[in-house]
């Protein structure tokens, strides 16, 4: 017997969600058409985010870029992931109108202790397969820092993992040398 599935978009998932269908505690994701419950953040987590976010504040990267936590970004008509931390090109309203897409995205991060296989084998996958140009993936259990680049039919061609000991230069600013010992604390 084959089971039916039904594959949500992104305007059902937004209207299940201004019906109130999940509760709004809730921390839901959109995944190739399947609602995703989101794994609680922990305090390593969102110390990891905050450690981020100072790296890339006393960069100084206002108004070369609009740093977003943990809000969604639309893929397609079946995909709304929430990454931890996306640097978007600048836009005078801030995205007001619409959410963030791919072609938005000039750095993508997610932070991962319980999420780790989750983020690895589904998001990853499904970052490469919209072009997301960079993607970080901060893995808390192992203090490392796998970096993924070059997209290509829905895998990334360069993938390097980095330890806290090394520095890291994002592809959209060149000229910038993060050191991960201010981030894999």
């Amino acid at each position: 017997m084959q089971l039916l599935t039904h594959k949500f978009t992104t305007e059902q998932f937004h209207q299940m969600g201004e019906a109130q269908i999940f509760p709004p505690s809730d921390r839901l994701e959109l995944i190739e058409g399947e609602v995703i419950t989101m794994s609680p953040i922990g305090f390593r987590h969102a110390a990891t985010i905050n450690r981020l976010l100072d790296q890339f504040l006393t960069l100084q990267l206002q108004k070369r870029t609009i740093i977003s936590i943990q809000n969604s970004l639309r893929l397609a008509p079946h995909s709304e992931p929430q990454p931890d931390l996306v640097l978007l090109k600048p836009r005078e309203d801030f995205y007001a109108h619409q959410l963030p897409q791919a072609q938005d995205v000039l750095l993508l991060i997610e932070v991962a202790d319980s999420s780790l296989s989750y983020d690895r084998e589904i998001k990853i996958p499904l970052y490469a397969k919209h072009r997301i140009n960079e993607v970080w993936l901060v893995n808390l259990n192992q203090a490392q820092l796998e970096v993924y680049h070059s997209p290509q039919e829905g895998y990334y061609q360069d993938q390097t993992i980095l330890t806290a000991s090394q520095t890291l230069t994002p592809l959209a600013f060149p000229e910038l040398e993060i050191a991960l010992t201010r981030i894999l604390n």
